[in-house]
């Protein structure tokens, strides 16, 4: 049986079936001893001719035999078949919704823990957890309790019997299984060790493989097929270890019990054949007790299975343990109170922030406001904080208190849903989902009719690309997005925000692999569709954010000037410089072009023109 404070809620829970399937089984273990009395009965009657019951001497022939034997033994089958059926839907049924709820507490506290617990443990790891450790908890569970139960009552029941056929026989044949049990306790202190290292073995195992299908593409780009496949290969045989170290532990454990209950059965032929011969027991009842003991073998054997059960339980449930016990860094706090629909006003008042763990300050005495409505455009070097300013808008992490406000209320003082609510994100990793495009742009709004994703593929300028796939809107997509280009990844997680049609939308470094002239169309479908709510753009180029009613210029995690783009030229010398470079690098690409027509935007190749994304970029 398994015991922990995530676990132990269950027994209480199901406890009625728990006990029900706990009758069947006793039910199941006392039908079962009837049988080595009747095998008695037959060995008697076949040696003398008759058998004595209770004191009463019967004639062993065929109507004896069918009656009081073959008949009683029929209906103790039947009742061992069904008891066998009730216990096991009990158990295992029981063990399969711990399973299953287990997993489902699992995935609902995962969602609430913050970005900094996934930055720290990796997708591999945490996908260990869902399968191999939850399926070592079912089957410690049902199992354990089954063979808790059985050890319990079907070897009291049995060693109660062998007593009272003769207490020195029965004792000579226990103790060498208090010996094995001792042997398997210790040795399953150990296993607990192994089995701990195997899974985190096997995690490891996972994670390199994850990422690797990941970033497959990368791998072959760079050729390092052999090195990645050399590497694998190591984790594969520090996994093969970590599983052989285990292996030789149970087995050894498996040989102990065998060695043991061998033993004992020696013990048994040789004072109980003396028995025989001294007239104390006859070969009838000589039968009975090995039936009583072979009885008894099994919980003993139950006994020590289920030491190294629980060592393997254990270790599982600890790693368990540790993920449904890790603390939700970012929640809401007692009392707060949802103000409704954000108008879009935004105000940063001297707020510096600093990442868990980290020895440095990401944001530096950040001080400036955002009116509803506005068009704000975020630029600065790579690095520079772009990125932490707006997730820290989402509550993405905790900020302190009186230096971040929404419509005039501090930011801790919202409900976390209520913030997002009200607020589109378009993150710099274009996450899509393996499902059709139509799926991924309303994602957003749970049942948005085609119309209303046909207007915000629109609104991204994607709509064209989708119409030339071969299932436009029903087109399934690769996982995470993988069968289209980056434009075109871009532009439908743009699309997916849109439907949300929040106060807020913010977009981070979003149409950077789109050219310049399908990012004028995305901006001026923005600023005309979205007028009246809050726009914030993230870029790297001056002309992405050069329209926008207010531009904040961040250098180093402090906000360097904010104004408009002309304000900002004439008053910035940073901002300036970084005009004037990007107006270089954009003159030597023209330069090193002469052939090319239309404008060539950040993404688009030598002698290419109009837009770089016409094509069709589905592969699958």
């Amino acid at each position: 049986m398994l015991f922990g404070k995530q676990i132990n809620r269950y027994y209480l829970k199901y406890l009625a079936v728990l006990l029900f399937g706990v009758a069947a089984l006793v039910a199941v273990d006392y039908f079962q001893l009837i049988v080595p009395e009747l095998y008695q009965q037959v060995i008697n009657g076949i040696n003398d001719g008759q058998v004595t019951v209770d004191g009463v001497v019967h004639i062993f022939d065929m109507t004896y035999l069918l009656d009081s034997i073959c008949r009683p033994l029929i209906f103790v089958i039947l009742i061992m078949v069904a008891g066998r059926f009730l216990w096991r839907i009990c158990f295992f049924g029981t063990a399969l919704r711990i399973e299953a709820d287990l997993r489902g507490r699992m995935f609902d506290h995962c969602k609430d823990l913050s970005q900094q617990y996934y930055q720290e443990n990796k997708v591999g790891g945490l996908m260990s957890l869902f399968t191999n450790d939850l399926e070592t908890i079912q089957e410690c569970f049902g199992s354990g309790v089954m063979m808790f139960c059985d050890a319990l009552f079907l070897g009291t029941l049995a060693a109660v019997k062998m007593i009272r056929m003769n207490k020195l026989l029965a004792l000579f044949s226990t103790i060498p299984l208090f010996f094995m049990l001792a042997v398997a306790m210790i040795v399953g202190r150990y296993m607990t060790a192994k089995w701990k290292t195997r899974q985190e073995a096997f995690s490891a195992l996972s994670d390199f493989a994850q990422e690797s299908f990941s970033g497959i593409a990368v791998i072959k780009a760079f050729v390092k097929e052999t090195i990645e496949l050399a590497s694998f290969k190591r984790l594969n045989r520090k996994n093969e270890d970590a599983n052989v170290a285990y292996t030789k532990l149970s087995t050894l454990l498996n040989i102990t019990i065998t060695l043991f209950v061998e033993s004992v059965i020696c013990v048994i032929l040789g004072y109980g054949g003396y028995l025989v011969h001294e007239g104390v027991f006859n070969a009838g009842q000589l039968v009975e007790f090995i039936g009583y003991f072979n009885a008894i073998v099994w919980p003993v054997m139950a006994i020590s299975e289920l030491i190294g059960l629980h060592s393997q339980g254990k270790a599982s449930l600890r790693r368990i343990t540790e993920l449904l016990e890790a603390p939700i860094e970012v929640k809401d706090r007692p009392g707060v109170t949802d103000p409704g629909a954000l108008r879009g006003d935004i105000e940063f008042r001297d707020l510096t922030f600093r990442y868990p763990g980290s020895g440095y300050d990401a944001l530096s005495h950040v001080s400036f406001s955002i009116k509803a409505g506005e068009n704000v455009g975020i630029i600065g070097r790579t690095g520079s904080g772009k990125t932490t300013l707006v997730d820290l808008i989402l509550r993405t992490y905790n900020v302190p208190d009186g230096t971040l406000f929404l419509d005039g209320h501090d930011v801790n003082t919202l409900p976390i849903a209520a913030v997002r609510r009200d607020a589109a994100y378009v993150p710099q990793d274009n996450f899509l989902f393996s499902d059709t495009i139509e799926n991924n742009i309303a994602f957003a709004c749970d049942g948005s009719e085609r119309d209303l994703v046909e207007e915000a593929a629109r609104l991204a300028d994607v709509a064209d690309n989708i119409s030339e796939f071969p299932d436009t809107y029903d087109t399934l997509l690769g996982e995470r997005g993988v069968t289209v280009s980056g434009g075109q990844k871009q532009r439908i997680s743009i699309a997916r925000a849109l439907m949300k049609n929040a106060a807020i939308l913010i977009l981070d470094d979003s149409v950077s692999a789109v050219d310049v002239k399908t990012e004028k169309v995305i901006l001026e479908n923005l600023r005309r569709e979205r007028r009246g709510k809050t726009t914030i753009l993230i870029a790297h180029r001056i002309t992405t954010v050069e329209s926008m009613d207010k531009v904040i210029f961040i250098d180093d995690g402090a906000i360097a000037a904010v104004g408009s783009h002309q304000t900002l030229v004439e008053t910035c010398p940073a901002y300036r410089t970084m005009v004037e470079l990007q107006r270089l690098e954009g003159e030597e690409e023209a330069a090193d072009a002469p052939g090319t027509v239309g404008t060539v935007g950040e993404n688009s190749a030598p002698g290419t023109a109009g837009t770089a994304e016409s094509e069709v970029s589905v592969h699958a």
